[in-house]
């Protein structure tokens, strides 16, 4: 029996719905600003690792399943993770080429473009005061980019190898 490839779309989705199941963990108050964007993490590793099969549809679903959760107006995530979806595509090629490290700098400002596209949609819609605490999920997801793609590398090589 083949061996399923790391990139396949079971894989992926599963993923995917693991993150969007962390991204909307119950956290107690004081900690909710320290939530990495776990779905917009999950979204650029398979954006990049698999381009061609994922992409803004996987980001536009997800960003809709997160709406229904949150009960956030309709299609405000899905924005959000489809235009994460679109940069992503932008910046492939070079992406490829970069050390961890800088990949982690690149993916703080992708992370943190999409954040600040998300707090001026949040002013939009109703009353929302902006901080620079917002960006904190950005900073600790470029601080955790190396080791969940060293993660999932591994998790990769050992189903390719079972």
């Amino acid at each position: 029996m083949k061996a399923p490839s790391s990139a396949s779309l079971p894989w992926v989705w599963f993923t995917l719905v693991l993150a969007l199941c962390l991204q909307v963990m119950p956290l107690a108050d004081g900690w909710q600003i320290w939530r990495p964007d776990w779905l917009g993490l999950m979204l650029i590793y398979w954006c990049m690792k698999a381009p061609y099969r994922v992409g803004v549809f996987h980001g536009f679903s997800m960003g809709i399943l997160l709406d229904l959760i949150e009960g956030a107006p309709l299609g405000q995530n899905a924005l959000i993770l489809s235009l994460l979806a679109f940069l992503c595509a932008l910046v492939y090629p070079r992406f490829r080429a970069y050390s961890l490290v800088q990949q982690a700098v690149l993916i703080l400002v992708l992370l943190g473009m999409v954040q600040l596209v998300e707090q001026w949609l949040r002013t939009l819609l109703g009353p929302f005061s902006i901080h620079l605490s917002f960006l904190l999920p950005s900073l600790i997801g470029a601080l955790l980019w190396p080791w969940l793609t060293t993660l999932f590398e591994a998790l990769g090589r050992r189903l390719a190898s079972d």
